[in-house]
């Protein structure tokens, strides 16, 4: 099931989704949530919760109030209440869930500053009104770009987001620093006619909000499920020996990758078994320092000072039971007898599963040339023999 902005047009082509994944289909949910608790009933006949998740443009959610006790259902495009007219939205959470999702985020159903009102469910006119709206946030946001760039102001404008009611434009940017656009705000009100509101977002949030692809051939975690955006530190590339390569470790955002983190905590327990780096090895040939460690095998890699070149493999127990020995004031003979026992395994780990092919079957055979060569060497030379003799 497709709506009709994601459906192909006249020509056969895709149009692509106008609605930036809020449409309700299959083919553009995002951040979705699973109901676990749809289909349990209440204890002691309590009446159900009254609060209800609303999502937006982008992923934007908002808790709402269900007083008029509607009979609401995921899906389902409802019109809530705003600051000034109402606006637009889908349901996507409804029942005890919504319960536990506001108090994780700290939400009081009872303010009613924060948590508005859902009005009704939306009628063909208010879905034809926000439709139209949505259309023209394109050609919108190029405009107001051009209009950023003539006031010389540093900022990017980076998305746009009608009001169901088509009463009030909300525009994002993004900034490195504070931005006067007083100025900016007179010229949108009066080329867009409409009220102007202007907010900033950070360069994470941005992304989430636009999408895209990341290295890894996904789509962008932020613009996906994930939603609460922790702060990510070159010291975790350094736990996960990775180059401080900024092109490498940066997302589309321009921040250091949201996914450093994910195994982080695996890395930090591992390396709870291995001595720090710091400490040297006393030996009576010689102190060693470390040079390099591997967390998937657990070994370590010492050389002796002003031998540099020559790296010996340890493992993490064997590197310890050195250390305890000196903080005994005993010195081992070498490295050497600890790490002869390390034998690398040459055996092949790997087999030929393409029905026993050789790889280089689709090369040019370079043989059949030079016996090529050969047969016109010697029919060169019997000719040459013929005509002498002759």
């Amino acid at each position: 099931m497709a709506c009709n902005s994601c459906s192909t047009g006249k020509d056969g082509q895709p149009k692509g989704c106008k609605n930036n994944g809020t449409c309700g289909t299959d083919s553009c949910n995002k951040l979705t949530v699973f109901d676990w608790l749809a289909n349990m009933s209440l204890p002691n006949g309590e009446e159900p919760f009254i609060g209800v998740e609303v999502r937006f443009k982008n992923g934007r959610k908002q808790y709402y109030k269900n007083t008029e006790n509607l009979t609401l259902s995921i899906g389902d495009i409802v019109a809530t209440q705003a600051k000034s007219g109402h606006d637009i939205g889908m349901v996507t959470l409804t029942g005890e869930l919504v319960r536990i999702q506001m108090k994780r985020k700290k939400v009081d159903i009872n303010d009613e500053e924060e948590v508005l009102k859902i009005y009704r469910k939306a009628n063909q006119k208010d879905i034809d009104v926000w439709s139209s709206a949505r259309d023209k946030e394109e050609a919108m946001k190029v405009k107001a770009r051009q209009f950023a760039i003539d006031l010389k102001l540093k900022m990017k404008i980076s998305d746009i987001e009608y009001q169901g009611d088509a009463s009030k434009a909300t525009f994002y940017y993004t900034a490195e620093e504070r931005v006067d656009f007083r100025e900016l705000i007179k010229v949108f009100a009066k080329e867009f006619r409409t009220r102007i509101e202007m907010k900033q977002v950070g360069f994470r949030q941005e992304a989430a909000r636009l999408g895209g692809i990341g290295s890894c051939g996904r789509e962008l975690c932020c613009s996906t499920w994930l939603t609460d955006f922790r702060s990510v530190s070159t010291s975790a590339a350094r736990y996960q020996q990775l180059s401080l390569n900024p092109l490498k470790l940066a997302g589309q955002c321009g921040k250091l990758k949201c996914c450093l983190n994910y195994e982080l905590d695996a890395y930090l327990e591992a390396l709870k078994q291995f001595p720090k780096t710091e400490i040297k090895l006393h030996t009576e040939k010689g102190t060693a320092v470390c040079q390099k460690t591997d967390i998937f095998k657990g070994h370590m890699w010492y050389a002796y000072e002003g031998e540099w070149m020559n790296w010996h493999k340890l493992t993490t127990d064997q590197a310890n039971e050195i250390i305890e020995k000196n903080k005994k004031k005993q010195k081992v003979a070498s490295l050497e007898e600890y790490a002869v026992e390390l034998l690398e395994d040459t055996k092949v780990a790997f087999e030929n599963v393409v029905g026993q092919d050789s790889l280089t079957r689709f090369d040019s055979p370079k043989c059949k040339k030079k016996r090529r060569n050969n047969r016109g060497k010697q029919k060169r030379n019997n000719k040459s023999r013929n005509n002498a003799k002759k």
